[in-house]
């Protein structure tokens, strides 16, 4: 006889018989909003499939939360690729491979590419997108298992080179474990960064959606788990994203295999140098654009999420418009914090910085519309110890040739700079929007990306702890959808601050970071699933990074923080 402990404090007896995390779901299913497809047992995360043992005791994690979201993802993302390969053998088409690229709004842009190394493209249709949602209805409605099987990571890339899976062949074999788990599908084995659901069965309702050459796997959003989020893509989103991408292809850099064969070859500094240049390049030519138009473009809007290289970017931008004969003055939105104690609280408690109330939006537009008048005007300056406003002694005055650089999360919402003219606003949106793959099938988050920056950069100049920064990085992501997400098709420019070599320098400060939470700490599971994906790269020095890279907001050494 077997005691097991659940979340809900109940005792479940068993007699004699193997038990499964999975048995135990159907019970716990009616407290939930979203289906669980994981379970915390112990304090780690643990498959459905787990054998359940005496004493454990067991949470549940649905589709609402972060690890579940992104367990449906993977769920969802192999019935797809199971379901396109099993039609073009059908149609004798099976020189095109399934690549996933990268995430558009609530879904995956994916496209199917020649596997003859030409990277031409079978431009999806009507017909190929029925038969496919057909397809993986019917891998739903059967049940199928996602059976896991343990092999030699040796036979797992041989497998994958067998399937002309390259950069997934090559992926495994950076792998230190000699064991590497893969999934098998109806007949067809695949390799998953992260945990999987048991079966088909599990998975939430989905669409899919023609779009472009290619076609887009939407998912449900966290919060309605019950049905696909409706499907509204974000264009120049999508351009900005497929640009990058198309750069990554022409170079030979689309994953991370190959970022860690630049490595091995001793090609790296290059691959900084290029990177680096195209990234000078589109900031000179923003500047172009918005010194072609400095009679009317008085004010420089930037906005983006956490990480996204703001800082940087602002003093980068007004280097370019002086090269360009404007002078441009930056400010910063947070000066125009209201005094800490007016600050509004969220539903928590707690003081909701998010928020463009805790702006003084009234103060900001006053000032704004006086300079633009010809006016002089004492700016504030936000002290974030005391949690006070003071002001400038001296005035600021707008002078011919000049123009002001202001930057901030609110930057593109109207709200905030209502009494500005809109022909006198250019906006750009700025965002770490990561162009790299794991490999054909495994995309890397942005997000991820943008926490790892973050982690980095708060511990060297806010003494910040990296359990700290997990702790906190839910809310912030909240924050972003809703205060920055759905202004970004609004910007003039959209401006991309990833570096496609950047994960293989993060990787060197950020796992002792990671390594450091503790087993007991909350943000534990979360340190372990960023140490897993950071280890498939090799690691980089930083000593042929420039100055004035954006990168260097978040490692340091940069010429714009005066060290």
């Amino acid at each position: 006889m077997g005691i097991y402990l659940l979340q809900s404090n109940r005792e479940v007896e068993v007699l004699h018989k193997p038990l499964y995390l999975k048995d135990l779901v159907q019970e716990e299913q009616k407290h939930f909003n979203g289906r669980i497809v994981l379970a915390e047992v112990n304090g780690r995360l643990r498959e459905l499939t787990q054998e359940v043992k005496d004493g454990d005791r067991i949470s549940w994690l649905d589709t609402t939360t972060p690890d579940g979201y992104r367990t449906l993802q993977r769920g969802l993302s192999f019935l797809l690729i199971r379901a396109l390969k099993q039609i073009l053998i059908e149609e004798k088409r099976e020189e095109y491979e399934v690549i996933v690229h990268f995430s558009l709004n609530q879904g995956f842009y994916c496209e199917l590419q020649s596997t003859q190394g030409n990277y031409e493209l079978l431009k999806v249709d009507a017909d190929l997108l029925a038969k496919t949602e057909k397809q993986m209805k019917d891998y739903i409605s059967r049940d199928l298992p996602f059976a896991k099987q343990q092999i030699k990571t040796k036979k797992a890339a041989r497998l994958f080179e067998q399937q002309k899976l390259e950069s997934k062949a090559r992926l495994i074999k950076y792998r230190r474990a000699s064991e590497t788990n893969v999934y098998e599908l109806d007949d067809y084995v695949d390799y998953f960064y992260g945990y999987m659901v048991p079966s088909a069965g599990y998975l939430s309702d989905f669409s899919l959606h023609l779009y472009e050459q290619g076609l887009v796997l939407q998912f449900p959003e966290r919060s309605k788990p019950e049905q696909a989020a409706g499907f509204d893509p974000d264009t120049k989103l999508f351009q900005t994203l497929k640009k990058v991408t198309d750069w990554g292809r022409l170079i030979h850099v689309e994953n991370a295999a190959e970022l860690n064969q630049m490595i091995e070859n001793g090609r790296m500094k290059d691959l900084i140098l290029v990177t680096e240049a195209l990234m000078e390049k589109t900031i000179a030519e923003i500047g172009s654009q918005i010194a072609a138009n400095v009679d009317q473009k008085k004010f420089v809007f930037i906005a983006g999420p956490s990480s996204s290289g703001k800082t940087t970017f602002a003093h980068r931008l007004s280097i370019q418009l002086l090269a360009n004969g404007i002078r441009g003055k930056i400010i910063s939105v947070d000066d125009y914090f209201v005094n800490r104690e007016d600050t509004p609280r969220d539903e928590q408690g707690n003081y909701d910085f998010e928020t463009i109330q805790a702006i003084d939006v009234k103060q900001f537009n006053q000032d704004m519309a006086a300079l633009l008048a010809g006016q002089k005007v004492k700016l504030p300056r936000f002290d974030f110890v005391t949690g006070l406003r003071g002001y400038d002694e001296n005035p600021t005055e707008l002078h011919q040739n000049e123009i002001l650089i202001i930057e901030g999360i609110h930057c593109l919402n109207d709200e905030l700079s209502y009494a500005l003219p809109k022909e006198n606003k250019y906006k750009i949106y700025i965002s770490a929007l990561t162009q790299l793959n794991l490999d054909v099938h495994n995309r890397i988050p942005s997000a991820d990306g943008r926490c790892i920056r973050r982690m980095v950069r708060d511990f060297q100049y806010r003494g910040v702890s990296a359990e700290k920064t997990i702790l906190m990085w839910n809310s912030v992501r909240r924050g972003e959808e809703k205060y920055i997400f759905p202004y970004q098709e609004s910007a003039d420019f959209m401006f991309n601050s990833a570096h496609i070599y950047e994960l293989a320098i993060l990787k060197q400060y950020a796992d002792p970071l990671l390594f450091h939470i503790p087993e007991s700490s909350p943000a534990y599971n979360e340190a372990r699933r960023l140490l897993k994906f950071l280890d498939y790269f090799l690691g980089y020095g930083s000593e042929n990074i420039p100055q004035n890279s954006i990168l260097r907001e978040f490692i340091g050494g940069s010429i714009f923080r005066g060290e």
